[in-house]
């Protein structure tokens, strides 16, 4: 079963069980949420400041912030109807260590988008399947952005499908690369060493690669030593 959103809209959760929310639901979101946090743990110290990049319906900002309860998240997108929508979903979990959401688009010159810059730095910065459905240019933003917001030990963690270098491609992933690029020619599936050059731009080098469910992969990145 594909786990990228483009392949499924979002939906609501009729159906989905003990679920009674109205909110949107994403069903990649939710297959992947548990895989993706059990890395984070591994990844991030047991406290600290996250921002999330492309929050959407704010289902990872909920789960990741109840899994590890000593961070506060502050979570953003570049849509505002997504705003009041990740901000139900956490009154309704009840949680005192999210942020309100806040409009970011990468390619504004400043974080957030709108309002005051933030000052503080972040001690992790996390965006999930956003490369692949925007344009090029989002990569490099994404980049020098996490680079002027990250603390001196802190890490970019990204999460979606890649193209490697002398690794094979599933063909689940050839297929939604060709369907993305159907959809929108300026989308598609980035290769990790292409990314790993526009890092390098911004003085982020790739730390960790972590292979994850459905053919994806999360990459940890880091200031350059």
């Amino acid at each position: 079963m594909s786990d990228h959103p483009q392949a499924s809209a979002f939906r609501s959760p009729q159906g989905e069980g003990a679920r009674t929310s109205e909110l949107p639901f994403s069903p990649a979101a939710e297959r992947n949420q548990q895989p993706i946090l059990e890395v984070l743990r591994l990844v991030l110290p047991a406290q600290g400041r996250a921002l999330e990049i492309a929050a959407g319906t704010g289902q990872h900002a909920v789960h990741f912030a109840a899994g590890l309860p000593a961070w506060t998240w502050q979570p953003t997108d570049q849509e505002p109807a997504m705003l009041p929508v990740i901000d139900a979903r956490v009154r309704e979990a009840g949680l005192g260590n999210v942020c309100a959401a806040q409009r970011l688009d990468v390619l504004s010159p400043t974080w957030p988008s709108e309002g005051p810059e933030f000052e503080a730095p972040f001690d992790a910065i996390f965006c999930a399947n956003m490369l692949h459905i925007s344009p090029w240019a989002t990569c490099a933003a994404l980049m020098q952005g996490a680079s002027r917001h990250l603390g001196p030990a802190g890490v970019l963690i990204t999460y979606g499908p890649y193209l490697e270098d002398h690794v094979p491609t599933s063909e689940g992933n050839l297929r939604f690369n060709e369907s993305l690029r159907a959809t929108h020619p300026e989308w598609g599936i980035r290769c990790v060493e292409a990314v790993a050059e526009q890092a390098a731009l911004a003085g982020l080098q790739l730390k960790a690669r972590h292979a994850m469910p459905a053919n994806n992969l999360l990459l940890v990145w880091s200031h350059t030593d």
